[in-house]
């Protein structure tokens, strides 16, 4: 760890484009300029490989918790990733090469002795449906295909499914279907392309009417409340830029229950901040790019996952004591 003033960069979407009242990567740049961590700013383009050194174009960052003003960015200057204690890689999907890539160069930074969040390998293994499958007890009936004759039978052997692509977010392109569904083969065209890409179907769980469930963990663990987003009375997606409606729950005895099933798993992995989506007793997806819901439960639920999530950030880089891991 750094000498000083502890250095930390995030990677995430053009900054003057978020909403501040809901994003939670501003929610933790709040709580790392309060505990005095010196901020820098990078989008994917400015980052850079040189003879195998993770290198990048760096903006000081100093942020407020503003409806107006809520950022504030210094020059460009050019440093090495090497030079900083923690990277926050909050960068949203949709998850193509490019993202692939930049976990390549995350990673090189990473051998240095900086700690990414969430570890560069572990965002290329897990992509967020399709990682459900290590967790089987803990989800509905899924196919992952690029059949579409497969995607029909499903339909048939269930009666009512949800089909949507493996790379979207915020509830793009997700499709509730019945049997006998005259637009059914169109959405099986549509998301699998004719048969040339991978899509997934689900058993339709009737209580998202009750809301999907964002459970948060931190290094493993939940958090002691859970974000259910609502959905509109004329909507099947339970996700906020949809129009769901948030609300604040306690855990359920089947919520802890599948969270021991997977955030051991995902701290063994490297994964620090992780949000499990679930829809009544079943997992649908663990988001580990960039999850979100932070500014929703500090206001409906007064509770505060950033500190949460840098007391544990904060207790790892104290625990590095092998000097090659630390810079003077």
């Amino acid at each position: 760890m750094t000498i000083g003033k502890p250095q930390l960069g995030v990677v995430m979407d053009p900054i003057p484009g978020i909403n501040p009242a809901k994003d939670s990567t501003l929610a933790m740049l709040l709580e790392a300029q309060r505990r005095g961590y010196a901020l820098w700013y990078f989008e994917q383009h400015d980052l850079r490989l040189r003879n195998g050194v993770a290198e990048g174009s760096a903006r000081a960052l100093r942020v407020a918790d503003s409806k107006a003003d809520w950022f504030e960015l210094g020059p460009r200057e050019e440093r090495s990733l090497s030079t900083l204690d923690v990277i926050l890689m909050r960068k949203d999907p949709p998850f193509g090469t490019e993202y692939i890539y930049t976990t390549y160069l995350l990673e090189r930074a990473e051998l240095t002795g900086v700690l990414v969040v969430n570890k560069p390998q572990s965002l290329r293994d897990m992509n967020e449906k399709v990682y459900t499958a290590w967790f089987p007890q803990c989800c509905p009936e899924t196919v992952i295909t690029r059949s579409m004759e497969d995607m029909r039978a499903f339909l048939a052997e269930h009666g009512r499914i949800v089909v949507k692509p493996l790379h979207g977010m915020g509830g793009r392109s997700i499709f509730v279907l019945r049997q006998g569904d005259n637009n059914a083969n169109v959405v099986f065209e549509t998301l699998t392309d004719y048969g040339q890409q991978y899509a997934m179907a689900q058993t339709f769980i009737p209580e998202i009417n009750r809301g999907d469930k964002r459970i948060i963990l931190v290094d493993g663990k939940p958090v002691s409340r859970v974000l259910a987003r609502i959905p509109a009375a004329d909507d099947n997606r339970g996700n906020l830029v949809a129009g769901a409606q948030p609300e604040v729950r306690e855990l359920t005895e089947r919520d802890a229950w599948i969270c021991a099933q997977v955030g051991p798993v995902l701290r063994e992995r490297g994964v620090l901040f992780a949000g499990l989506d679930v829809i009544g007793d079943y997992l649908t997806e663990i988001n580990v790019t960039s999850p979100t819901g932070i500014r929703e439960l500090q206001k409906l639920g007064g509770l505060d996952v950033a500190a949460t999530f840098f007391d544990t950030l904060d207790a790892r880089l104290a625990q590095r004591t092998d000097p090659r891991l630390r810079r003077a």
